[in-house]
């Protein structure tokens, strides 16, 4: 299938690991020119030059911190400056720190929401104009299937993912009218780069074995796995294509099927 994307430019935040880094790749050889950001300038740049290499695209790569507007607005104009345009922007930077609600500092809810919810606002609000000007564009928010199926373990990230979910659906009203299209993928537990911390945390505070933390997510899904990367990025990458531009306001679930939140596996086991 010809996903119509050759010669689009595209903006991915956390592009340098993990879902972001898949998604810039599937993009790139796909045909599309991308640009990456990260806060860790080296890893990034790292990242820009196998994808290039691997596609033949051109990657660029912009560091930044999306908690600062500023570092934002840098991501998204310098990509347009290199570029001459965007058409498709893919929010996908950013995780908030899991646990229990006495568990979790201040610091920890403002990471969540500052970075998590706040760094897809910035990065919107500044590309939108961008798009309004040349007739269009795509946003794809990759936000979490626990901002609809709760856990108290992972109330932070909930909190951050039902708001960027609201967020989502709101701006999709708003700007479908200039043929600028938003939508959300929702994925549930993915293996990355973080997997393994999150295990140990959820082994930490559930008072269980680490072996025990690692088989909840999978317990929980009827396929038995948790999903990869590129499985995320292909979905990523077809709904940011012209061949689904009319899906507008909708969130999409790649989880499984999974039923349960993950405490009730543990109340269940």
């Amino acid at each position: 299938m010809d996903l119509q994307l050759d010669g689009k430019i595209a903006a991915v935040t956390g592009g340098s690991i993990g879902i972001g880094r898949a998604i810039a790749e599937n993009l790139a050889t796909e045909g599309c020119k991308v640009a990456i950001c990260a806060r860790d300038k080296q890893r990034l740049d790292n990242a820009a030059a196998a994808i290039q290499q691997r596609t033949g695209q051109e990657i660029l790569s912009i560091a930044a911190d999306l908690t600062r507007p500023e570092d934002a607005q840098a991501f998204i104009d310098g990509t347009v400056e290199h570029f001459g345009r965007l058409d498709i922007l893919v929010n996908n930077a950013g995780a908030a720190p899991g646990g229990v609600l006495e568990g979790l500092s201040e610091e920890d809810w403002e990471a969540a929401l500052g970075l998590k919810f706040m760094g897809y606002v910035r990065c919107t609000r500044y590309a939108v104009p961008h798009m309004r000007k040349q007739g269009g564009g795509r946003i794809v928010n990759l936000i979490g299937n626990d901002g609809i199926k709760h856990s108290y373990w992972e109330v932070a990230p909930g909190a951050a993912n039902a708001a960027g979910q609201n967020f989502t659906i709101s701006i999709a009203a708003q700007y479908g009218r200039e043929n600028i299209t938003v939508c959300a993928v929702n994925p549930g537990p993915v293996r990355t780069e973080r997997w393994d911390g999150l295990v140990r945390a959820m082994s930490r505070d559930m008072k269980i074995t680490y072996e025990e933390a690692d088989q909840l997510a999978p317990r929980a899904i009827p396929l038995g796995r948790i999903a990869e990367c590129d499985e995320v990025a292909n979905l990523v990458t077809y709904l940011a294509s012209p061949l689904a531009h009319f899906v507008n306001g909708t969130m999409i679930e790649i989880d499984g099927g999974q039923q349960k939140p993950l405490m009730d596996m543990l109340r269940d086991r």
